[in-house]
């Protein structure tokens, strides 16, 4: 199953940049937590996991792990 990175932004400022990461199946824009995410929120490859100045969601991580070799 391929996984994407989406971000999460502020709700009460979009434009204040990422306020986190989360893990997504495909493309999609619910995420492994259960969070909705917004449609055209920036997308990175699930291998950026870790790598990315904003923090990570600590429960769409445990997910992945265990669904990625």
């Amino acid at each position: 199953m391929e996984h994407t990175m989406r971000a999460e932004y502020p709700p009460d400022d979009p434009g204040a940049g990422v306020k986190s990461w989360h893990m997504v199946r495909g493309e999609g824009t619910t995420a492994m937590c259960g969070r909705e995410l917004l449609p055209d929120a920036e997308l990175r490859p699930d291998t950026d996991w870790g790598a990315t100045g904003e923090p990570m969601c600590h429960t769409c991580g445990a997910m992945y792990l265990r669904e990625v070799p």
